[in-house]
C-alpha cells in the first residue's frame, strides 16, 4: 500500500500497514495487548534517552545535528507504530478516541479559565470561578482578567 506525499499518512493507513507487516511475518500470535504495551513502554524509554541529558530543548531543535533529528524521528515512529498496533489489537479506533479526548479536555480545561496556566483541572472549579490549592482548599480566584488559574 503506497502512499503519496500529497495524500499524507492517516492512522488507518498505518493500522493496515502494521497489520500486514505482522501478518506477513506470522507475528500476530505475539501481538497481545500486554506484549504490545510493554514494547511501547520500551520505545518510550528509548525516546526519553534522546532527551535525557539535554536540558530544555528549544522548539524546532535548532542546535541538533541532522543525524540526531533522524534518530528522534525513528524513535517517535516506533512509539507511534506500537500505539497504533495496540489500539488496533484492542479494537479501539484511535483517531475517534483522540478526537473524543480532545473534546473532553476542552470541557475540562475551558479557555476562559485555563488560558496561559498549567494548573491541573482538579485545581479549578469552572462553575464558581474558584480554584483548589495544593492542600485541596477551595478559594475564589482573584484574577478577573478572564485568564483564571487552571
Amino acid at each position: 500500500m503506497a502512499v503519496s506525499e500529497e495524500e499524507g499518512v492517516t492512522l488507518e493507513v498505518l493500522r493496515k500497514k502494521m497489520a500486514d507487516f505482522a501478518r506477513e511475518r506470522d507475528w500476530e500470535k505475539f501481538h497481545s495487548p500486554r506484549n504490545l504495551l510493554l514494547a511501547l513502554v520500551g520505545e518510550v524509554g528509548e525516546l526519553s534517552e534522546i532527551f535525557q541529558w539535554k536540558g530544555e530543548v528549544p522548539k524546532g531543535l535548532p542546535d541538533w545535528k541532522e543525524e540526531e533529528k533522524l534518530h528522534l524521528g525513528e524513535e517517535l515512529s516506533d512509539v507511534l507504530l506500537y500505539l497504533v498496533r495496540l489500539s488496533d489489537i484492542c479494537g479501539v479506533d484511535l483517531g475517534k478516541a483522540a478526537l473524543r479526548k480532545l473534546e473532553l479536555n476542552a470541557k475540562k480545561y475551558p479557555v476562559k479559565l485555563c488560558k496561559g496556566s498549567s494548573k491541573k483541572h482538579t485545581q479549578i472549579n469552572s462553575k464558581s470561578n474558584s480554584v483548589t490549592d495544593k492542600n485541596g482548599s477551595i478559594r475564589k480566584n482573584s484574577n478577573s482578567s478572564g485568564s483564571s488559574e487552571c
